[in-house]
């Protein structure tokens, strides 16, 4: 039987639910294969013509919340522009190739294609095997915006919960809430569109608050299948208006002190990695990032992240 088309919407930016499975046994998504991931997910957002939603990355399958936007919003110069970058100047994109790059950054399917692949390579090196790593091919849902967009952000970001994995969806590193809070988003991967009503007329922490508010009190509701928030969370960050408080930030700078590959001052860790720069697969330098809430402290960029 052959396969049914995917739907793609090229006509109009339009919002996909992405879901993807590894072809292996057990949880081959480790805490180095998710941070690889999550980098692979960054990398080609830059690239593509789309906004990162959401996310939840667990240990044998993927979500991912998108939204792509057609071709035709985009001048030939920004393609260029786009593909410079990516490339960093390495490669250079005749104006005749430009009709190409437009279809293919616009295209679902190209983003997905090249996250998995470059995965996998990195994958089947550090592992020393070959073959595949993920499953058939993924599955993508049209979701309307609205009411229909943050239930369907929300059913992603508490994946980890419903795995009793973590308590609070903002304990897990690896999803849209966890990145959010932990990182302040890092790189500014998410848009922080979370189909809220009047949700442009919203300060980015009224968003990330109304959110919030909104999981937890979806979380807490019985689940066929998983299990479900504890009432004493919901309770608990009620009484705060479900804002993120200086001590919760501080709660969740600490995991630098566990699972940065250096910390210290800026010239330690700069000092540090000359002296174990033959461990990081990379050409260019790395800086030191300063950690927020914790003045004065930098950290290099996990080392499992580029020796994955």
């Amino acid at each position: 039987m052959p396969r049914i088309p995917r739907l793609l919407n090229y006509a109009e930016s339009t919002v996909y639910h992405v879901m993807s499975r590894t072809a292996l046994d057990g949880l081959p998504l480790g805490d180095v294969e998710k941070d690889y991931l999550l980098d692979t997910v960054k990398r080609f957002a830059k690239l593509y013509f789309v906004d990162i939603l959401g996310f939840a990355l667990m240990g044998n399958h993927f979500h991912l919340l998108v939204r792509m936007h057609p071709e035709k919003l985009y001048s030939d110069k920004e393609i260029q522009q786009r593909l410079n970058r990516f490339y960093d100047g390495d490669k250079n994109i005749h104006q005749t190739e430009v009709p190409k790059y437009r279809e293919k950054l616009s295209c679902l399917s190209e983003l997905m294609k090249d996250i998995k692949q470059r995965f996998t390579r990195q994958f089947n090196k550090k592992n020393k095997r070959k073959g595949y790593f993920w499953g058939q091919r993924f599955k993508s849902v049209i979701v309307e915006n609205g009411d229909t967009l943050i239930n369907c952000l929300a059913y992603i970001d508490l994946n980890p919960v419903r795995a009793g994995i973590v308590e609070q969806p903002e304990d897990y590193r690896w999803n849209t809430l966890g990145y959010l809070i932990q990182t302040k988003n890092k790189d500014s991967l998410l848009t922080l569109e979370f189909g809220l009503p009047n949700e442009e007329k919203l300060s980015q922490a009224k968003r990330i608050q109304s959110y919030r508010q909104f999981v937890y009190e979806i979380g807490v509701l019985p689940t066929e299948k998983g299990k479900s928030l504890a009432e004493h969370h919901l309770d608990t960050h009620q009484k705060k208006g479900f804002q993120i408080t200086r001590v919760d930030y501080f709660k969740y700078r600490t995991r630098y002190f566990t699972d940065s590959g250096v910390i210290g001052s800026k010239k330690f860790v700069q000092d540090n990695f000359q002296r174990f720069k033959g461990y990081f697969d990379t050409k260019k330098e790395k800086v030191p990032v300063s950690i927020n809430g914790l003045d004065g402290l930098y950290s290099l960029k996990r080392l499992a992240t580029n020796i994955l």
